[in-house]
């Protein structure tokens, strides 16, 4: 079953409990894959007198369910990714409740930890070496005429940071793994944007 990503920021949806069944009316914006899902993570009010993180209920929910609809954002590219989820008086079971009334923040948080951890990289670490930095240096023993000191310098830098990444997601795997998902999720899914960037952009100098 896939599932519709988390949107904690766009909390515009209310629950209201009614017996065994939670009616809930919003809008959720820029969940990924939602109109593929079967499932989506929805986040709510269910108490409009908390403060801010507090007062919140996580649950799972029917994609089709009545009252659900699912609008795609067209990005530039012409792909949907992306979608904007209307509810309208969507009634949710209580058991499709996850974790307890009023701990949806916390609930959340475990989700986009996991979640985090698994976009950078964590869900299983690559070997040693591989992926884009392998390119790098494949390019430099076979097609390169820029094998200067300041370049390779360049190149041993990347392979170190690559390397580093590649161990924290291994730690971080790890910390998923006994229940446990830290910041190194977050900390990984930024720095493989950046390090890959520096690398390609090494890549493209090495080929002149």
């Amino acid at each position: 079953e896939p599932g519709a990503g988390s949107d904690l920021a766009g909390l515009a949806c209310r629950a209201v409990r009614d017996g065994d069944e939670w009616v809930i009316s919003g809008q959720k914006v820029w969940n990924t894959l939602a109109h593929m899902a079967d499932r989506g993570m929805l986040v709510a009010r269910t108490d409009p007198e908390a403060p801010k993180h507090k007062g919140l209920t996580y649950f799972a929910l029917d994609m089709h369910a009545e009252g659900v609809e699912v609008r795609p954002l067209r990005q530039i590219t012409g792909e949907a990714e992306f979608n904007e989820v209307y509810l309208t008086e969507v009634r949710v079971p209580d058991a499709d409740r996850i974790g307890d009334v009023g701990e949806g923040w916390r609930v959340s948080m475990t989700t986009l930890m996991n979640e985090r951890t698994t976009i950078g990289g964590g869900s299983g670490p690559p070997a040693k070496g591989s992926g884009a930095i392998a390119e790098a240096v494949r390019i430099w023993h076979e097609e390169t005429t820029e094998q200067t000191p300041a370049m390779k310098d360049r190149l041993l830098r990347a392979w170190v940071e690559a390397e580093v990444l590649r161990l924290t997601n291994i730690r971080a795997a790890q910390n998923r793994r006994i229940g446990n998902p830290g910041p190194e999720g977050s900390i990984a899914k930024l720095k493989f944007a950046e390090v890959n960037m520096s690398i390609y952009e090494l890549c493209v100098d090495l080929l002149g």
